[in-house]
């Protein structure tokens, strides 16, 4: 039997870790957003952009304690995988950045598949998930 095979039987401990780094960075950022709450809306923040940044003060930090206990993990994998779409969207087209370099949408893009990865795979046995809904 090969290292490979073995570790697949741990695959339960990657997507924990995989859990811990994704909703670790989603809590981060969710929490550096707060800031937005004391700004008037001007000319380089419009107030959609305000207003959604807001949104995302509150929601990606709440999917974020949840992706990181195990809760509901798919739904906040799906929400993680909207707001990645629309950052890459921002970057790609307002702010005209490549994929790699200055301020570039490579980051975002493992946010991304991470939350992909989780959307299709989910928590895994190591969450709540598992132990209240048994998936």
């Amino acid at each position: 039997m090969s290292v490979a095979s073995t570790l697949h039987q741990f695959g339960d401990w990657g997507l924990l870790a995989l859990r811990l780094g994704v909703g670790t960075v989603f809590l981060v950022h969710g929490r550096e957003k707060r800031a937005m709450w004391k700004l008037q809306p001007s000319a380089q923040m419009p107030a959609g952009v305000l207003s959604l940044l807001r949104v995302l003060s509150i929601a990606e930090p709440v999917g974020a304690l949840a992706t990181l206990a195990g809760l509901l993990t798919q739904a906040a994998a799906a929400g993680f995988v909207l707001v990645m779409l629309g950052a890459i969207r921002l970057k790609v087209t307002q702010m005209r950045k490549g994929f790699t370099g200055e301020g570039g949408w490579e980051f975002e893009f493992l946010l991304l598949v991470g939350a992909i990865a989780l959307l299709f795979l989910g928590a895994g046995k190591l969450a709540l998930d598992r132990l209240l809904f048994g998936i």
